[in-house]
């Protein structure tokens, strides 16, 4: 089982990023995804997750800029990041997780395969 998170790079605060997340192996039918970051000196934090049904969570931060979506034909997750923020820089990880309850989507530990991260900077 594999994530591979890509599109991260620099953009200039109110500009527009699009991140991908490839799954690979049978993990990806029924899991729900997630995107979490890890900004410098602080701790991983939750940003948004769908579940397979379409439900989806998003941090109060990121509500209204950021939207989350998933391709279940081709195991792809998606987070479209408008109107970015200098605070928004961060490496940002997408995560898988079987049989999470809607409660638990912001929980890190509710997840069982994370992707390598890909790094966002967000230029003032």
């Amino acid at each position: 089982v594999q994530l591979q998170a890509s599109g991260g790079g620099l953009v200039q605060a109110g500009g527009s990023l699009r991140l991908s997340c490839a799954a690979s192996g049978r993990i990806f039918g029924s899991w729900a995804m997630g995107w979490f970051r890890q900004a410098p000196g602080k701790e991983r934090e939750f940003v948004a997750a769908i579940r397979y049904s379409g439900t989806t969570s998003y941090t109060d931060s990121v509500k209204g800029r950021f939207t989350i979506s998933r391709d279940n034909a081709n195991n792809m997750v998606y987070l479209q990041m408008n109107s970015l923020k200098p605070e928004d820089t961060a490496v940002y990880y997408c995560a898988a997780g079987n049989g999470i309850i809607l409660s638990s989507l912001s929980r890190a530990d509710a997840y069982n395969y994370w992707g390598q991260g890909t790094l966002v900077t967000v230029s003032s």
